[in-house]
């Protein structure tokens, strides 16, 4: 039986937490919400819904996912899939089933869930977030020749093949990073399409200008870093 570990980086998602690990289905062997240094009831709603609950002082999305990896590097039985979800409640956590089946009967290294236009909810992206997603995968596909059409955080990838990734950002250019290394390491990967929907809550990214201009620096960051490699 395939073994699938969810890994959720959560910061101040107390009010969404445990309605996204009440929809992962039950093929899931363990979720894993790593707290970002949540000042709220993030922990303890994701500890009553029944996840396995780590601390991330560092505030970061990659320091919150490399938590989670940590942790799952030091568990005797290793699960063959990872799938990465956001805590907000802005994915659809029940499509994860069609998220890893190009994985389990098509032995495709890594999938990413695509929040196509027709399936998104009005608002849920907003238009430096739209833009971003665009100008990244446009210039992955001009350098790269990849045919990535965004880089939407609900994804899974095999274990063994997000280990040869050898992942490193620490902050916002997590998602774009992951996508260039699998194009470095030649992995396989396909796009699957995804309901997408208004988060619970305030973005701590794209909800702010700051945040937003962060992490537009940091994906291009990425992806020249990579250009000239």
């Amino acid at each position: 039986m395939t073994k699938i570990n969810v890994i959720i980086p959560a910061y101040n998602e107390a009010d969404s937490i445990s309605h996204v690990i009440k929809d992962i289905p039950s093929i899931v062997e363990e979720i894993i919400v790593v707290s970002n240094n949540s000042s709220d009831a993030t922990e303890e709603n994701a500890k009553k819904a029944g996840a396995t609950v780590l601390k991330e002082n560092k505030r970061g999305y990659g320091y919150a996912c490399l938590k989670g990896m940590d942790y799952i590097s030091n568990k005797k039985d290793k699960p063959d899939i990872i799938v990465f979800l956001d805590g907000d409640y802005s994915d659809y956590p029940e499509e994860l089933e069609k998220i890893v089946a190009p994985i389990i009967k098509d032995d495709v290294d890594f999938v990413i869930g695509a929040r196509v236009k027709r399936l998104r909810e009005k608002g849920s992206m907003t238009m430096p977030q739209i833009f971003g997603n665009w100008l990244a995968t446009f210039l992955m596909k001009l350098m790269f020749n990849a045919t990535f059409s965004d880089l939407g955080p609900f994804r899974a990838i095999k274990y063994n093949k997000l280990l040869v990734l050898k992942m490193e950002d620490k902050t916002y250019g997590w998602t774009v990073e992951m996508q260039l290394k699998a194009l470095k390491q030649k992995l396989s990967y396909v796009e699957v399409p995804v309901n997408y929907r208004n988060r619970i809550g305030i973005s701590k990214v794209s909800g702010t200008v700051k945040g937003a201009i962060f992490a537009g620096i940091k994906i291009l960051t990425w992806i020249f870093k990579y250009s000239f490699k």
